[in-house]
């Protein structure tokens, strides 16, 4: 439902005047001149007005720029044609483009083992409409959170990852998901995905690792963490590559801790950490402030 900006007249009774559309612009490629001049000229020309624009470049020579832009949809002009007047420009720069509605939110699903912390906190900002996402399904390699998940009206899947059949697993989630979802977010799913789940899907996926990442990837880190002593602990939101626990990362945080706390202390503190950094992230993926750049990220 489109937002509505209140007149003055409105205040005293009047009739209330519906604001315009939003539509998001997402740009990256190799930085030249023009760029900015380019997008936003085309803009003017259709009369549409520009709200916000952010601009980042690796560097004047042999760079790479990036840019999120929003603008709102000039009367009577429709967010199709805008994309198809905008393309020329696009192939010009040799650009990776695309344009969102803002508000319209992304179809996301959420896997997940056991541990409900990092789920939770998502289907409760979920509700609370903190995020620009409609979660569509929670499926789980356990039964243990279908309660909680059935609780906040969502359906609940259980595909059990049995030993020596994890491509028939596999197979079952992607029956689920592939060409169904915008993103796919994993909230402490215990498994590793294989590439050929990561290409059929279709569709980004997010991961929160507990620990303060390239440190103690893999499994077990706040065990290892407390075997090294360490004096800060963290967690990491990243894109999922085929490499384990190395996609371009997000968002991260890290809290003190001290030579006191057992490894479950640190399990125990790391939770409040996961769940709110996985929260960042997936709020700003969905707001479209998250682009990739290699093996790193831009985040506007």
């Amino acid at each position: 439902m489109a937002a509505t900006a209140t007149s003055p007249a409105a205040a005293h009774g009047g009739a209330t005047v519906e604001a315009p559309p939003v539509v998001r612009l997402l740009v990256s490629c190799e930085d030249r001149q023009g760029i900015v001049a380019a997008a936003s000229g085309l803009l003017d020309e259709l009369g549409a007005n520009i709200v916000t624009s952010d601009q980042f470049s690796t560097g004047i020579e042999g760079g790479r720029f990036f840019m999120r832009m929003q603008f709102a949809l000039p009367s009577g002009l429709g967010q199709d044609e805008i994309e198809a007047r905008f393309a020329p420009i696009a192939g010009r720069f040799a650009m990776d483009w695309r344009m969102w509605r803002a508000g319209a939110p992304k179809k996301v699903a959420v896997l997940v083992s056991r541990y409900d912390h990092a789920l939770l906190d998502l289907l409760w900002r979920r509700r609370r409409g903190e995020l620009e996402a409609d979660i569509g399904l929670v499926a789980s390699n356990h039964p243990d959170l279908e309660a909680d998940v059935v609780g906040f009206g969502l359906p609940y899947h259980h595909v059990p990852v049995e030993k020596g059949r994890k491509p028939e697993a596999e197979a079952k989630l992607l029956e689920l998901l592939a060409g169904k979802f915008d993103l796919v977010v994993l909230a402490r799913y215990m498994q590793i995905l294989s590439g050929d789940f990561l290409r059929d899907v279709g569709a980004p996926v997010i991961n929160i690792h507990h620990s303060f990442l390239p440190a103690f990837a893999g499994a077990g880190p706040y065990e290892r963490a407390k075997e090294r002593g360490v004096k800060l602990i963290g967690a990491t939101s990243h894109y999922v590559t085929e490499e384990l626990d190395a996609g371009p990362i997000i968002e991260q945080d890290v809290i003190r801790v001290d030579h006191a706390a057992s490894a479950a202390d640190l399990e125990r503190l790391g939770a409040d950490i996961e769940r709110s950094v996985l929260g960042r992230a997936v709020k700003w993926h969905c707001e479209d402030r998250v682009l990739v750049d290699g093996s790193t990220t831009v985040v506007f």
